[in-house]
């Protein structure tokens, strides 16, 4: 299994190469230092222009309902997606 950081990085890099920087992506510091299985992410803030792109980015991806049976599948086991 990879760490939470490890999974941070390939996120901020998936990211990047569809041109989104988030400047505050990191690991959440509360979640990472409690008990809990499961860091959570801080996609932390961006400005407008990169929330845009953002949102232009995730409307271009098909989503089928192949995607979000696999999602739910793994919402259902409790884990992520990698």
């Amino acid at each position: 299994m990879r760490s939470t950081e490890e999974i941070v990085e390939s996120l901020r890099e998936a990211l990047a190469g569809v041109g989104v920087v988030l400047p505050s992506l990191c690991v959440d510091p509360v979640t990472a230092a409690s008990e809990e299985p499961f860091a959570l992410v801080d996609l932390g803030r961006c400005n407008v222009r990169t929330a845009e792109h953002l949102t232009d980015v995730l409307r271009s991806l098909p989503v089928g309902e192949a995607l979000r049976a696999r999602v739910r599948q793994l919402n259902r086991e409790g884990r992520c997606m990698s």
